[in-house]
């Protein structure tokens, strides 16, 4: 019995079923040392983020020049975008805060600023920029309904791999956080005061 087509048929079944991995990615940045807040923030919630639809897929998509994205199927996000974005700027400015985002939550006495994030770019060049430019919004609730309304550019250099791209959107999800969380305070204490 001739074995040579069996063989074949099993190394080309073999190839087929090898495929190349799938890696996936968070934008939560990794857990340091646990830092208190000088003084405890005033209490927040936020609300959901909004993503640009280009690149609010499962897959990572890149920039490869002025009008062409790539979409990278084996290269994945490890939730929605959308929900990765919120929750990592969520953990981040609880850090900036002092206080836990309460969205959903019984709201205790006391004003509550409500912040809403909408992410206009999400650009990702690998061994050139990580870039997030979002509108931002926090509104104090209470007595009076008070709003502000600022703007964050932030870019952060990336090396070529999609790791370092991600760890360079980690860092811009933190300044973001980080000017979020000075307004809030800022504007709690002071309605009359602007953007940061």
């Amino acid at each position: 019995m001739n074995l040579r087509p069996f063989a074949l048929c099993a190394s080309l079944g073999l190839a087929a079923c090898s495929s190349v991995p799938t890696h996936y990615y968070t934008l939560m940045a990794p857990a340091g040392p646990a830092v208190a807040a000088s003084a405890p923030g005033p209490q927040f919630q936020l609300q959901a983020v909004r993503i640009p639809v280009q690149v609010d897929q499962p897959a990572l998509v890149v920039r490869q020049d002025r009008g062409n994205l790539a979409i990278l199927e084996n290269e994945r996000w490890g939730a929605p975008l959308a929900d990765e974005f919120h929750d990592a700027l969520a953990a981040r400015l609880e850090q900036e805060m002092g206080s836990r985002d309460l969205a959903g939550m019984p709201k205790g006495p006391g004003a509550l600023v409500t912040l809403r994030a909408d992410v206009r770019r999400f650009d990702s060049l690998p061994g050139q920029y990580a870039l997030v430019d979002a509108v931002w919004s926090l509104s104090l609730s209470g007595d009076n309904r008070r709003s502000l309304t600022c703007s964050s550019t932030l870019r952060v250099p990336a090396g070529a791999e999609l790791a370092s791209v991600v760890q360079a959107h980690q860092q811009a999800i933190g300044q973001l956080a980080k000017a979020m969380a000075s307004a809030a305070r800022a504007f709690s204490a002071n309605p009359g005061v602007g953007c940061p």
